[in-house]
């Protein structure tokens, strides 16, 4: 099984290929061709089965097929509303850069960023068109389910819903209920170290910057095309710096 064979475009799969990727892992097998057919998801796996890229890699395409197109990503923390954003600028890398190409969003962020957004009028929850959320188990134990039903109560019924857990609850089923309209539900077997393993092994890490004043206008750029966190796009993330691998 190839990237290609799943419905991804030349320009994305070259980019994965760049990034020391050559076979998808299961998550990523399974996830890819849904989210392009525009499917609700319900995806149970294990951290560091590749579950990010495998919703990363087909929105980029998303966007790029698709104008219009505002995509809500919500995280447990600001530490992976980084790595997803991080994760967009790699794989979008042969994608065209152009700002008028395009009108279409992606907000990253945790449940209290995105209230405190839409609160300031930021963001307009009521047009989007994909959401993602990633991971709900975490956000329970973050303390952050009261907030995700608020930002449910003002999204549209008729979306994409994407969502992924490293194991079902009964405190988040409630919630889920509320989301997923007949799923098609994917889950990963946790015991599949040797794979986890092998992924993390084998791809290119993605870099990390070191804090340096001048601001980085390649980042800046992407920031612009893909509007992540809305307009409080984090200093750090446009900081032009040494790139260095993330530690093990």
């Amino acid at each position: 099984m190839s990237f290609k064979n799943l419905g991804l475009s030349d320009k994305t799969v070259k980019a994965i290929e760049e990034h020391g990727i050559s076979t998808p892992t299961t998550v990523q097998a399974d996830v890819i061709p849904s989210v392009l057919e525009g499917k609700d998801i319900f995806t149970i796996a294990p951290s560091r089965s590749g579950k990010t890229y495998s919703y990363v890699m087909p929105l980029i395409d998303v966007i790029e097929q698709n104008q219009n197109q505002n995509i809500l990503i919500i995280t447990a923390d600001s530490y992976q509303a980084a790595n997803v954003s991080d994760s967009f600028a790699v794989f979008s890398k042969y994608h065209n850069q152009k700002d008028d190409v395009n009108a279409s969003s992606v907000i990253i962020a945790t449940p209290d960023l995105i209230l405190d957004l839409a609160g300031d009028e930021k963001v307009e929850l009521s047009k989007i068109n994909i959401l993602v959320v990633d991971d709900i188990n975490l956000i329970k134990k973050k303390h952050q389910l009261s907030n995700l039903e608020k930002i449910l109560e003002k999204l549209p019924s008729d979306k994409q819903n994407i969502v992924f857990t490293n194991r079902r609850s009964k405190e988040t089923q409630r919630i889920l209920d509320k989301i997923l309209k007949t799923p098609t539900e994917i889950k990963v077997d946790k015991n599949k170290e040797d794979e986890v393993e092998s992924f993390e092994t084998k791809q290119k890490k993605v870099p990390v910057r070191i804090k340096e004043e001048a601001l980085d206008e390649e980042a800046v750029e992407l920031s612009k095309k893909y509007r992540v966190f809305g307009d409080k796009t984090p200093r750090f993330l446009l900081i032009k710096g040494e790139l260095a691998p993330k530690e093990a």
